[in-house]
């Protein structure tokens, strides 16, 4: 393996166990995506088979100066079957390499290789923290390998070019941290087995970084087009029946207001957020409105989560969805501050039984089944 390869590899692994620390988020469970990764490649150049080519014919290598570091870049698309798997494919170009080899009788010989194709592999996600994981992949790539060859002095070249498409196994390690649901960042490191045009099989390395965008559910359904106006008649006017006054209707009495509203976590927030959503805030307002026109005395907010991760992790994300929800219902439902207090209960208060969600390991049957513990709670007292 080249030591650029080691090198990354190893930060890439130590990089993984420092933050295996942090507490496991859901990630995103399945969907399409697409990228594109750039960063610098490195080939491995045979220069003893160089040596004994030339020594066949006569000449003795003095020298050889191999360029063996390019820069290449890749364009992927895939499919996320679960938060563990994904099944990728695209293309690559891993640059340009080359060599220039003095010999005895004086000349040069000088060779590069350009190599391209396309690929096919099977992804590994393990999730480490809500928003970063860890990359495994081992799959296949079909390169093109271009090579073109001189010589000066008295080295001559009987075939200049010459070309190879072959099949062969590539795998690599990386990283994926998620700036929100649809867009991502790849660091990865990756070796591609190749073979060139005149018998070598090498390895070309590359570490590089990239974006990724992962495609929403389906759209929305077009909209129905408005009906057609109904042609206007024009009728004379009707004579003015007899003005009656009538007594006005009475007041209706004003509708009580709920006194304890309890609130889905998936219906406020967003993943590993504590921002309100915009459906979250067409509920919070509509709980405001209720409350419009009545007299209360305090309001209570409290956070919950279920139990998977830590207890300070959860214990501190309850807080700050609590707050959260505090914080819209003072500045956009206009309500009293002084009168509402936020606090977290973290997972001390599941409503799920122990034996209805078993099981320890983050799975999304699991998780779908604790949704219920995930929630936001407002209760309302000395409503008259």
């Amino acid at each position: 393996m080249n030591t650029s390869l080691n090198k990354a590899a190893g930060a890439l692994s130590l990089l993984t166990l420092a933050l295996m620390v942090h507490t496991p988020a859901m990630a995103q469970s399945s969907g399409w995506y697409a990228g594109a990764n750039a960063g610098r490649t490195g080939a491995e150049i045979d220069d003893p088979r160089i040596t004994s080519g030339l020594a066949a014919q006569g000449f003795a290598t003095t020298s050889i100066q191999d360029r063996d570091r390019s820069t290449g870049f890749k364009l992927y698309g895939g499919y996320q079957f679960n938060p563990y798997m994904a099944l990728e494919g695209g293309y690559f170009d891993l640059g340009k390499f080359g060599y220039i080899a003095n010999t005895v009788p004086s000349g040069t010989l000088n060779g590069d290789m350009r190599v391209k194709g396309l690929n096919l592999d099977l992804v590994g996600t393990l999730p480490i923290t809500g928003k970063l994981s860890a990359l495994g992949r081992v799959g296949v790539n079909h390169a093109r390998v271009n090579d073109r060859f001189s010589g000066t002095g008295a080295v001559g070249v009987s075939n200049p070019t010459a070309r190879q498409s072959d099949t062969n196994v590539k795998y690599g390690i990386g990283l994926n941290y998620a700036f929100s649901e649809t867009l991502a960042m790849r660091l990865e490191v990756e070796r591609y087995r190749v073979n060139d045009a005149v018998g070598n099989k090498g390895d070309v390395d590359m570490v590089s970084v990239g974006l990724v965008y992962r495609f929403g559910g389906s759209a929305p359904p077009p909209g129905t087009r408005a009906a057609a106006p109904e042609p206007m008649v024009v009728a004379a006017p009707a004579p003015a029946p007899p003005v009656v006054v009538q007594a006005p209707p009475p007041t209706p009495a004003p509708v009580a207001p709920p006194t304890r509203v309890t609130l889905s976590a998936e219906s406020l927030f967003g993943f590993d957020a504590d921002a309100v959503k915009p459906e979250g805030r067409q509920a919070l307002d509509r709980f405001a409105r209720d409350l419009a026109g009545t007299t209360y005395g305090s309001i209570s907010v409290e956070g919950h989560t279920d139990r998977l991760g830590s207890d300070s992790y959860n214990q501190r994300l309850s807080e700050q969805r609590a707050a959260a929800v505090k914080n819209h219902l003072v500045t956009s439902g206009s309500l009293d501050g002084s009168r509402i207090t936020a606090v977290g209960r973290g997972e001390s208060q599941p409503v799920t039984a122990p034996g209805d969600c078993k099981g320890n390991q983050r799975t999304a049957a699991l998780v779908a089944c604790l949704q219920p513990d995930r929630r936001v709670e407002v209760e309302v007292t000395g409503t008259r």
